[in-house]
């Protein structure tokens, strides 16, 4: 399975959470708090039954119904607290729980470049600061990557960790002296976003992004802390483009 079946994988396995009878301002707030979520937000009005209840759906099959009133309140918080604060009620983390309780709590996506730089900047200070294992990354052209060459560079320094850079041979190479740079010459290499750590021996420590860019600028994608899946990323990365490495004089063995 491809780098870009994997992320059409996890957006196929999207669920649905339709609110009913229900403000649409309460459906933007749900939509709002579940953005990174691989869930999608819909609304729908009833000619009979219960008010602001909403139905939870994956692979069109029914998975849980909640009334809004239990969504939108945190277990356990100030009965006093107003209900039109959504900053107050999100604020321990915990509003949303009886939907988050049956979503993949290892997995988030993204439409936002802002949350997907956050995450790969996340998953290169975790590589830093254990200082052992794999780092693969992929930048999409050269180009790219020499605007990150010295970030890589530095990090590629670590003595016990060892950095792998991909990416389309389009652009000038920069100047590498602490990691690897696989030149792949296939479509998904230009079109996909990826940062992967390997944990350095440790399952909690490992991570992953990957983002495919479906419009200029435009990406979908997810990140994830599931060990099985980190693995997958990197074995496929290591088998699929271990051989791609740039020589000496700037190109590529493919």
């Amino acid at each position: 399975m491809s780098l870009i079946e994997l992320i059409a994988g996890v957006e196929a396995h999207e669920a649905t959470l339709t609110v009913f009878n229900a403000d649409p301002a309460v459906t933007d707030e749900l939509r709002e708090y579940f953005a990174d979520r691989n869930v999608r937000i819909v609304d729908d009005q009833t000619a009979s039954g219960p008010e602001e209840f909403a139905v939870l759906a994956r692979d069109g099959e029914f998975v849980t119904a909640v009334t809004v009133e239990e969504l939108l309140s945190p277990p356990g918080g100030d009965e006093s607290e107003d209900a039109g604060d959504s900053g107050a009620r999100g604020a321990d983390g915990r509003v949303g729980r009886p939907v988050l309780d049956h979503l993949d709590e290892t997995m988030f996506t993204s439409y936002s470049r802002e949350d997907m730089v956050a995450a790969s900047r996340e998953i290169e200070d975790r590589a830093w600061r254990v200082g052992d294992g794999e780092l693969h990354a992929g930048f999409q052209t050269l180009d790219v990557l020499t605007g990150e060459a010295d970030t890589y560079d530095l990090l590629g320094e670590k003595e016990r960790l060892d950095v792998h850079a991909y990416a389309a041979n389009e652009g000038e190479a920069p100047d590498v002296e602490h990691y690897t740079v696989h030149v792949g010459e296939t479509a998904e290499i230009r079109e996909t976003w990826f940062v992967a750590y390997d944990g350095g021996g440790y399952d909690e420590a490992k991570c992953a992004l990957l983002a495919e860019e479906r419009a200029p600028g435009e990406f979908f994608g997810f990140w994830s802390y599931d060990p099985e899946t980190v693995d997958y990323i990197i074995d496929y990365l290591t088998e699929r483009y271990g051989g791609s490495e740039q020589t000496d004089d700037g190109g590529a063995t493919v």
